[in-house]
């Protein structure tokens, strides 16, 4: 039998079944660009008309009634169809309009799909229309930098990932003269509506820009987005108008598909803990969906943390006749206990591996840390107001600077009215690892404040974690529990009795299904003479071979695998859920620049609801503004949300943190959500956040 020759590469690359498997235009983007979302009912009217709704109440800041007067008395709009409207009004609607469109901040799933809702739309009521897109952020907006967007280009991106169609910026159109700029833009393009689509910062921004754009006649709309779900809105009296923005199910299912291998992979190679940090600076948003999603072993939610109380503090403190205000919030060194309790529990259990969820800014809530920043910061300032210096040029060296805390806190042992820095802060202060001490005392940035951003969560508390390990493990607190069965079976092959040696070495010997070795033996050395005293053997004699393995086997080792998700989540192509979110959040923003709206959000409300229970409104951003302090100033801005630990969805959380720790003798229960997929009935259709919450409201 002659041997096949293999072909040339020339002559293989001319095959066309090569060309195809190497297309960058597979099967799966092929459907995702042929996919069209479903439209909420309203929109299947050929007319849509807007209905003010007076059941919506929001507190109105005073600062944002003197800065954005022209829409700060703009109300809920609800989106109504109509079949036949009056000839003005057809008229109206059906207009040529020039609508520029930005994207600002980091991408978020489905961002393409709020431009092809606006498109379709605007084409649909006249196709004369022009849709642009300014390219890279609102640097675009202020340097004219645009491009008319057509059918083939919002149907090449459309149901995909990224903002690559225009890109982003984080550019802040923020002083007189990128406004002047911005407004220069809009009259040379002729736009009758701005859209927005970004976050707080962003919708903030597009609050500003309606106000000074409402003489010009240009109507400006905001799209919440962001993976973090920090914007949710509610009225006053804590009516959901919005309850999620979009991208955050897409960055959640896709965290929580690779962390849900990772718990596989732990019940596999069974010897690491798996650090998982997600994004979510302000708000735990991402970190409890992906609780629910993959039941981690062990999920930290900063909300949680901060609203901690230390009863035994309090108590002590009452018994003092004294208030300890140092009660309220967790600790570090109490959540390195926290998560060492978990870690312990499981070693128990023959489990030293798991998986721990971190929201990227858990520390944020740690009281202590906050109440170190603000000390730390008074300080210095006040060091270099008296001194005439600056404090780091004085104290250039961590040592330096360390040991002008110890004098303050010597001092406030001296001196009862110095208070700023006292021997508790000093001690506290010893316990975070040297390097985040060092990051605390480093130079603030240009307006003072302490850049958050440039910490290293997970090391920091995975630290203070490991340190506390090796103390229980010193204490012969912290130990792997062996399997009774295998225990019997390693000595019966040495041909020893189990029951002889058993009493001696386990203090769990009676009918536990894992058995811990004693506390007292914490080393070889240690065991032989426990089994000496307990006359399993004597002093002449060495250790039997199986037994010192069975110890060995009970001596944890504690390895970590660190990860980070954040860009890869929001750089995922959007769930089914995102794509029909974002479609009709397009379709709305065309609805209110149609009705001659400005200076509203669009939005879905019953977004946590069946789909057709799905209601396309406009929401007022003027009202939701606050002041706020930003970069050492007070300035208007929109609140983000945080999750509320009073939420059906947390409480359920809550609820199966003991359960989804798995210190028990059986198989974890980990649950697997599996990839984004586009199409299929076992596709979830919305966070399990918001069916929780839903769920808890029935």
């Amino acid at each position: 039998m002659s041997k096949e020759e293999p072909l040339s590469i020339e002559n293989l690359m001319k095959k066309p079944q090569v060309q195809n498997v190497i297309s960058n235009i597979n099967q799966e983007l092929v459907e995702r660009r042929a996919h069209s979302p479903k439209k909420c009912e309203v929109f299947s009217s050929p007319y849509i008309v807007l209905q003010e709704d007076p059941h919506y109440r929001f507190s109105v800041d005073k600062q944002a009634r003197q800065e954005l007067p022209s829409i700060i008395d703009n109300r809920v709009q609800v989106v109504v169809g109509i079949e036949s409207p009056e000839a003005s009004l057809k008229e109206q609607y059906c207009k040529k309009r020039n609508v520029g469109i930005v994207f600002s901040g980091g991408p978020a799933p489905g961002g393409h799909n709020v431009i092809a809702g606006i498109y379709d739309a605007a084409k649909q009521a006249n196709s004369q229309s022009k849709i642009y897109g300014f390219l890279l952020g609102p640097d675009g907006i202020i340097e004219n930098e645009a491009v008319e967007l057509t059918e083939s280009l919002v149907d090449a991106y459309k149901n995909l990932g990224g903002f690559s169609m225009i890109k982003t910026g984080r550019t802040k159109i923020d002083t007189e003269q990128k406004m002047a700029l911005s407004k220069e833009t809009c009259k040379k393009l002729q736009l009758n509506a701005l859209v927005i689509v970004g976050g707080d910062d962003s919708n903030t921004n597009a609050a500003f820009l309606a106000q000074d754009m409402f003489e010009d006649g240009v109507q400006v709309i905001g799209v919440p987005k962001t993976i973090d779900g920090d914007i949710q809105v509610r009225d006053e009296n804590g009516n959901v108008l919005c309850a999620m923005s979009f991208g955050f199910h897409t960055a959640a299912r896709a965290f929580a598909n690779e962390i849900s291998n990772l718990c596989t992979d732990s019940t596999s190679d069974v010897k690491y803990w798996h650090i998982c940090k997600v994004m979510g600076r302000v708000a735990s948003h991402l970190a409890l969906e992906v609780a629910l999603q993959t039941h981690a072993n062990i999920t930290l939610v900063g909300e949680d943390l901060a609203d901690y109380v230390d009863q035994k503090r309090i108590d002590k403190a009452t018994q003092a006749g004294t208030i300890d205000y140092t009660a309220y919030g967790m600790t570090l060194r109490h959540l390195s206990r926290v998560l060492c309790e978990g870690i312990v529990r499981r070693a128990a259990v023959g489990k030293n591996y798991g998986v721990i969820v971190i929201p990227e800014g858990v520390l944020e809530f740690i009281n202590e840390i906050q109440v170190f920043i603000i000390k730390l910061n008074a300080i210095i300032a006040e060091y270099n107001e008296v001194h005439d210096t600056d404090f780091h040029s004085d104290f250039p060296l961590l040592a330096d600077k360390l040991e002008y805390l110890r004098k303050l806190a010597r001092r406030s042992r001296e001196d009862s009215s110095f208070t700023i820095w006292n021997t508790r802060d000093d001690d506290l202060f010893d316990d975070i690892p040297a390097f985040f001490r060092e990051g605390l005392l480093t130079e603030r940035d240009s307006h003072g404040n302490f850049q958050f951003s440039q910490v290293e969560t997970d090391k920091v508390i995975m630290g203070l974690v490991k340190d506390y390990l090796k103390t229980l493990k010193e204490k012969g607190a912290y130990k792997i529990g062996i399997e009774r069965s295998y225990y019997r079976k390693t000595l019966e092959r040495g041909g020893l009795d189990p029951d002889h040696f058993g009493p001696v070495i386990f203090e769990n010997y009676g009918d536990s299904k894992f058995l811990l070795v004693r506390a007292s033996i914490m080393s070889v050395r240690r065991l032989k003479q426990a089994l000496i005293k307990g006359g399993a053997i004597k002093e002449d004699e060495k250790i039997p071979g199986p037994v010192e393995k069975i110890f060995k086997k009970s001596v944890p080792k504690f390895n970590t695998q660190v990860h980070f998700y954040g860009y890869d989540g929001r750089g995922s192509d959007p769930t089914k859920f995102d794509c029909i979110y974002t479609y009709n959040l397009g379709l709305t923003v065309f609805s209110l620049i149609a009705n001659g709206a400005t200076g509203q959000m669009a939005a879905i409300k019953n977004l946590e609801k069946d789909f057709s229970m799905w209601e396309p409104i406009g929401i007022p951003i003027a009202p939701l503004m606050h002041l706020e302090e930003r970069k050492g100033k007070l300035a208007l801005v929109l609140e983000k949300s945080v999750v509320d630990t009073s939420s059906p969805a947390f409480r359920v959380a809550e609820a199966f943190r003991d359960k989804w720790l798995g210190a028990v003798p059986q198989d974890d229960e980990y649950r697997r959500p599996g990839p984004i997929r586009f199409a299929g009935k076992s596709e979830e259709d919305r966070p399990i956040t918001l069916v929780l919450n839903a769920l808890g409201k029935s």
